[in-house]
C-alpha cells in the first residue's frame, strides 16, 4: 500500500473515531444535568443501535450498488454536522431521542463505509488493515483527553455536564464530512445489483444456525451485550457522580489499554484458542462491574482504574475474537455478510435491549434528585455482573471449541 494512501486512511479513522467519542462517552451525564429521567438516557442511548440495525441497510443500499463509498460517508458526516448542532440546543427527552435517531442513522452507517474505503485500497488487509485501525482507537483517546482535560484546564470548569462536546463533535463532523470528499475513490461494488435488504442485514448468514456452535456464539453474542450496554450508556455519569475529576480523560485508559492487546491478541489466540478468548473476554465484563460496585474515589479508587483499565481484555477478546471466529468458519462470498449480521446481532439487537434495561435498571436505585449522590451504584453494577456470569456459563457449557484457527498478526508493515 502506498505510504501517502496510509497516512490518509490513517487520519480518516483518527478523524471517524474523534467525532464519536467526543460526544458519546458523556452523554449520560450531560442529559442527567438537564433533568433527563434515567429511562428517557437509557432510550436515548439505544438510538445509536438502532441506527447499528439500519447501518448495512443504508450502506448496501447506496455505496455498495449506487455512489462511491467515500462520497457516500462525506454526506453522511456533512448532514450529521448540523444534527448535532441541533441536538446540543434541545431540551425535551422526547424530541431529543427521535433527533439523535436521525443522527444516528446518519453516522453508524459512516463505520462500516470507513473499513470499506480503506480495504478498498489496501493489497494485504489482514496484515496492513490493523495499523490503520488502531489510529481510531488513538482519535477516541485524543478527544476524550480534550474533553477531560485540555478543556476544563482553558475554560476553568468542566464542560462533561454541559453541550459543548456535541459542538465540539458537530465541528469535528464537520471537517471529517469535508475530508471525506477528498478520499480515494472507491466505486461501487455492486453496481447495477438489486438491491436486497435480507442480503444487506446479513441474514443469508442464518444458514450457519444450523451448525450448533455458531447458533450458540450468535446467541451468546447477543445475550451479553446486554449487560455490557450498562457500562456505555451509564459509566460516565457514574465516575462523575462518585466524585472522579476529568472522567472523560482518565476513561481514555480504556482505550490504551485496547490498543495495547489488538496487538496481543495474536500471542493470546495461538494459546487459548476460540472459546477460552471468549469467556476470558466475557468474564473480564462480570470482573469489571464488580470492580465498580465495590470500588469508591477515596481508598478504593484503585478498584474503579481496574474496571476501566479492563477495557482492553474486554473488548478485544470478546468482540475482535468473535470477528476472527466468524471470518474463518464461514466460506468466502460470504464473510462479509456474516460480519455485518453479528455486528448487527451485537451492537444492533443485543446492545439495544440492554441499553433500555440500563435506564430502566439505573432508574430502580436512583435516589431523590438533590442527593449528593443520586444513584445506589452498587446495587446498579450487581446486574449487570450478576447477568454476564449466567451467560459466560451457559457458552462455557454449551459452545464446543472449533479446530484451532490461525489469527493474522495485528501488527503493520
Amino acid at each position: 500500500m502506498n505510504p501517502s494512501i496510509r497516512l490518509r486512511l490513517s487520519l480518516m479513522m483518527f478523524l471517524q473515531f474523534c467525532v464519536w467519542g467526543s460526544w458519546y462517552v458523556t452523554l449520560s451525564t450531560y442529559l442527567s444535568a438537564i433533568h433527563f429521567s434515567d429511562v428517557s438516557i437509557g432510550g436515548i442511548y439505544s438510538t445509536v443501535n438502532w441506527g447499528a440495525i439500519l447501518a448495512p441497510v443504508i450502506a448496501g443500499m447506496l455505496a455498495d450498488r449506487f455512489f462511491p463509498a467515500q462520497i457516500v460517508m462525506g454526506v453522511l458526516h456533512l448532514l450529521g454536522a448540523g444534527i448535532l448542532w441541533w441536538i446540543s440546543t434541545i431540551t425535551n427527552a422526547t424530541t431529543f431521542f427521535w433527533t439523535l435517531l436521525l443522527y444516528s442513522i446518519c453516522f453508524m452507517p459512516t463505520l462500516g463505509l470507513a473499513n470499506a474505503v480503506s480495504f478498498h485500497q489496501m493489497t494485504e488487509p489482514a496484515r496492513q488493515f490493523p495499523g490503520v485501525r488502531v489510529l481510531g482507537s488513538i482519535g477516541w483517546i485524543v478527544v476524550g483527553l480534550i474533553i477531560g482535560y485540555a478543556a476544563p484546564a482553558v475554560l476553568g470548569h468542566s464542560i462533561e455536564n454541559t453541550n459543548l462536546p456535541l459542538r465540539f463533535g458537530a465541528l469535528l463532523s464537520l471537517l471529517m464530512g469535508l475530508y471525506c470528499l477528498t478520499l480515494p475513490h472507491t466505486p461501487p461494488g455492486n453496481a447495477g445489483k438489486r438491491p436486497s435488504v435480507f442480503q444487506a442485514l446479513g441474514l443469508e448468514t442464518l444458514a450457519y444456525m444450523k451448525d450448533r456452535s455458531f447458533a450458540i456464539f450468535t446467541i451468546g453474542s447477543l445475550l451479553i451485550c446486554i449487560p455490557l450496554s450498562f457500562y456505555y450508556s451509564f459509566a460516565n455519569n457514574f465516575l462523575n457522580e462518585t466524585g472522579m475529576q476529568n472522567a472523560a480523560g482518565k476513561m481514555t485508559l480504556g482505550q490504551m489499554s485496547e490498543v495495547l492487546f489488538l496487538f496481543l491478541i495474536p500471542f493470546f489466540f495461538a494459546r487459548l484458542g476460540v472459546k477460552k478468548m471468549l469467556l476470558v473476554g466475557m468474564f473480564a465484563w462480570v470482573a469489571r462491574y464488580a470492580l465498580f460496585a465495590l470500588g469508591n474515589n477515596g481508598t478504593l479508587v484503585s478498584l474503579l482504574y481496574a474496571g476501566i483499565i479492563l477495557h482492553g481484555i474486554c473488548f478485544d477478546f470478546f468482540f475482535v475474537t468473535g470477528q476472527i471466529y466468524v471470518d474463518q468458519v464461514v466460506q468466502r462470498t460470504q464473510r462479509a455478510s456474516a460480519q455485518g449480521f453479528i455486528h448487527v446481532v451485537t451492537y444492533g439487537v443485543g446492545q439495544l435491549i440492554g441499553s433500555w434495561a440500563a435506564g430502566v435498571v439505573v432508574d430502580h436505585y436512583a435516589y431523590a434528585q438533590d442527593a449528593a449522590t443520586r444513584h445506589h451504584w452498587q446495587a446498579i453494577w450487581t446486574v449487570p455482573a450478576v447477568m454476564a456470569v449466567i451467560v459466560a456459563i451457559l457458552f462455557m457449557l454449551f459452545f464446543k471449541d472449533p479446530p484451532r484457527l490461525v489469527v493474522p498478526m495485528a501488527h503493520s508493515p
